[in-house]
């Protein structure tokens, strides 16, 4: 088996692993990769390959960093199937197409500044309507279903507990040598690793019975703190701001974040914790999304099916005193009013969408509070915001931070160090190598020295178009 690495190598953005398996070309992931403009648009829309001679792919999850890219697939040829689990496959149909939303009103912001300049326009890497075509492409297979993506390769998505559908990925592996026989061995793509405890979702499978491990590092040199936790302290910022009649404003990523969020003050409000104010998440995708988690109880674990048991009604993500906003109309007027309230809305990172009217609106009265409840990339206004700034730019103008400003960080869908180390030491005894993907230098170099003192000694972190022979 050959592998190329040809994306979350040496960071963690733009998912994407070539594997060359009996003739077969078999593509795990099709991740976008997010960074600088320039970057951005010189590596996703060129690939290192032929498109057209990839023979299927195999997605662990819906995040658009695993599986982004897609759309630009199928405009350069590819035109086979992508297995991935139906909770996968239905996110990837929403988050896909708000992607190419996205791309076609970025570029045309770009265009008008290039016109300017008398340069020429720009494509989009892909359009609404190029992600829409996608869809039909997706052959969903439940849990533990046993497939076939290419011949000789025996494929399993296992539960991974990071959100809705997430996987990793074993591959039972029957491999033809030149003397016209037969290897036969076992690889265990990771994925996203999730966490115990984490509300909604069932907690993550650890591998067994494997020859050659390839797992993400994302928070390798860290650990978190509980989400436990991290739902007191949310339950004490949620308390402070109502006690002074103020509106808490959370900038929230779409999928994962918010579902978790709501979950939590559903609790809260039922368990009386905390007083019964309205909730709204303001955000089209969210919306669409956590309408997709009520449809796949396949992935729901027993605490949540027990909250809905008890819950007048019946739902997880939906009770009385919460609203989804789906109009801009309904949008705006919730900065006319005043009375305490909690407003949930994307980006996760305060970048883009209806987020920015909303803290526009809200940071210069100290009475409300701004809660930063995930990782904030450098450059953006969340994580000027996370750091405290004085003053901050909204849509080119100048706001003081009046509002108070709370961080709560135990909210990570993402397994700590501690958590990867046990996936690791799951498959000890039996496993040959350990490739280390998904990572940053800082955390997957750190990872890789606690994996050699637990006695690990083959170990690879390969970089950006690394080839390796297994």
């Amino acid at each position: 088996m050959h592998i190329t690495f040809l994306g979350a190598a040496h960071t963690v953005t733009g998912s994407q692993y070539l594997i060359q398996i009996n003739n077969y070309q078999l593509l795990l992931e099709c991740g976008l990769f997010q960074g600088q403009r320039s970057a951005f648009y010189e590596r996703n829309w060129n690939f290192a390959y032929n498109p057209k001679t990839i023979d299927a792919v195999v997605l662990s999850h819906a995040h658009i960093d695993h599986s982004g890219n897609l759309p630009n697939l199928f405009k350069k040829g590819y035109l086979g199937p992508i297995y991935a689990t139906p909770a996968t496959a239905h996110l990837c149909d929403i988050m896909l197409r708000d992607s190419g939303h996205i791309h076609e009103q970025d570029t045309k912001y770009i265009n008008k500044k290039r016109a300017k300049r008398g340069e020429p326009p720009l494509e989009p890497l892909y359009t609404e309507e190029d992600a829409a075509l996608v869809t039909d492409y997706f052959e969903p297979r439940g849990y533990d279903e046993i497939f076939e993506p290419v011949p000789g390769v025996l494929a399993q998505f296992i539960d991974a507990g990071h959100i809705l559908g997430s996987a990793a990925v074993r591959l039972d592996i029957e491999e033809k040598n030149n003397s016209n026989g037969f290897r036969k061995y076992s690889f265990w793509f990771s994925g996203d690793i999730g966490r115990r405890d984490l509300p909604i979702i069932r907690d993550p499978i650890l591998p067994w019975d494997v020859d050659y491990l390839m797992m993400e590092t994302t928070y390798g040199n860290k650990p978190h703190r509980s989400p436990e936790e991290a739902y007191q302290e949310l339950r004490e910022v949620v308390s402070r701001t109502i006690a002074r009649r103020g509106k808490i404003i959370i900038p929230a990523f779409a999928v994962g974040r918010t579902q978790e969020l709501v979950y939590d003050f559903h609790l809260m409000i039922q368990n009386g914790e905390i007083p019964s104010i309205p909730i709204y998440v303001d955000s089209p995708l969210a919306t669409y999304a956590s309408d997709i988690y009520t449809q796949h109880p396949e992935c729901i674990d027993k605490d949540t099916i027990e909250l809905i048991k008890n819950s007048k009604s019946r739902s997880a993500l939906g009770f009385d005193l919460l609203t989804y906003v789906r109009s801009v109309e309904e949008s705006k007027a919730l900065n006319d009013r005043k009375d305490p309230m909690v407003i949930i809305s994307a980006s996760g990172m305060a970048e883009t969408g209806r987020i920015l009217h909303h803290l526009k609106n809200n940071i210069e009265n100290p009475k409300n509070t701004i809660l930063i409840v995930g990782w904030q990339a450098p450059d953006t206004l969340g994580r000027r915001l996370a750091e405290r700034e004085k003053e901050v730019k909204i849509f080119g103008e100048t706001y003081p931070v009046r509002a108070e400003i709370e961080t709560i960080g135990g909210f990570s869908a993402h397994a700590d160090q501690a958590m990867l180390l046990e996936y690791a030491q799951a498959v000890k005894d039996q496993v040959k190598k350990v490739i280390l993907v998904h990572g940053e230098e800082q955390a997957a170099l750190a990872f890789k020295e606690q994996l050699h003192e637990a006695g690990f000694n083959d170990l690879s972190y390969p970089d950006w178009g690394e080839e390796m022979e297994i």
